[in-house]
């Protein structure tokens, strides 16, 4: 990660832990003194977007410097024009972003949002683990022609059932079977940590009053979006998460392809399965008209274009609930 502090100096995290920078207004003096940063009147520190953005954003800005993050794809694009990579050409292509201000300014995630984030990351982790471990067994007793049966009603009653008077296959499932069993048991621990999450936060229960949002869908926008007040339509939420179609114009062509996929992938998986579990499984009541809509939109398109639409559709939705300190209330969709 870059960083700059009055368009010449390239900072690293190593030395930003060890302390060798002082805090606040003895920060620029100090760097003065070693003869690596002229001495100007609107100075700027900045950063792209990365693993440890958030940690450096926050660390700098404590230091007194005024910090702005860009997207890396967009400083990408500016420094693979230079020959020769270098640490100095690096910095001083960066240097002349922020002198132009030719950069997007990526908004740095509060703490909080940063820690639910981490949660729930964590808990995708745990389920995936005990997908995966699901699949593996499966698998590995297909090779010699054994199914699970489906009269029993657990799943680790079916792998038992299958395992006896199977001395050598029970050795190698049974040790697969205790990392299902714990990853659950994780799975399970993170789930209550995120349900509390969501009924201590004001915004959460708000959201939870539309039809097809849950708890991992309220949790996961308010994570993600974090302030919103960063949007002044609440229609630009959609293009933010990446669930707007792409375009292409060049003379006499301009037509819209597929959506672009460009925002946060957790929120876009998570808005989709609840519009999707709003179209197939929710029955008469306050979202109805939304399934309406959605029907409408499937019979005229697909099910899976209608069911991004009404992804977007609940994104707009949620955010203007957030925005103005209401609840849903379903009049025409």
């Amino acid at each position: 990660m870059a960083m700059l502090c009055g368009g010449s100096v390239r900072f690293s995290t190593a030395a930003l832990r060890s302390g060798e920078y002082p805090k606040s207004s003895s920060y620029p003096a100090h760097l003065k003194k070693r003869g690596k940063v002229e001495q100007r009147t609107n100075s700027l520190t900045q950063g792209e977007t990365g693993r440890m953005a958030n940690w450096l954003y926050d660390e700098l800005s404590q230091r007194g410097l005024p910090m702005v993050c860009i997207d890396a794809r967009q400083a990408h694009a500016v420094l693979s024009q230079m020959h020769n990579k270098t640490d100095e050409n690096d910095a001083a292509m960066l240097s002349e972003l922020a002198r132009t201000g030719f950069f997007k300014k990526i908004e740095v995630k509060s703490r909080l949002a940063q820690e639910r984030r981490a949660l729930l990351r964590a808990r995708e982790v745990a389920i995936k683990m005990r997908m995966n471990t699901e699949n593996t067994i499966r698998g590995l007793l297909a090779s010699f022609g054994i199914r699970l049966p489906k009269h029993l009603q657990t799943y680790e009653q079916r792998v038992r059932k299958i395992l006896e008077g199977q001395t050598v296959l029970a050795g190698v499932i049974e040790p697969l079977l205790k990392l299902r069993t714990e990853a659950l048991r994780q799975a399970a621990v993170l789930t209550k940590e995120m349900t509390r999450h969501s009924r201590n936060d004001e915004a959460c229960r708000r959201l939870m009053t539309i039809p097809g949002v849950g708890a991992v869908s309220a949790v996961t926008f308010v994570a993600t979006i974090d302030t919103p007040e960063r949007f002044n339509r609440s229609r630009s939420v959609g293009a933010y998460i990446g669930l707007t179609s792409r375009r292409y114009q060049s003379g006499d062509m301009d037509f819209g392809g597929r959506i672009s996929k460009r925002g946060d992938r957790m929120l876009r998986t998570v808005l989709y399965e609840a519009a999707n579990s709003l179209l197939c499984r929710v029955k008469s009541g306050p979202g109805q008209p939304l399934k309406d809509w959605a029907m409408a939109l499937k019979k005229r398109t697909s099910h899976k274009k209608a069911v991004v639409a009404l992804a977007r559709k609940l994104s707009v939705i949620m955010h203007a609930i957030w925005k103005d300190g209401t609840e849903f209330e379903m009049k025409e969709a």
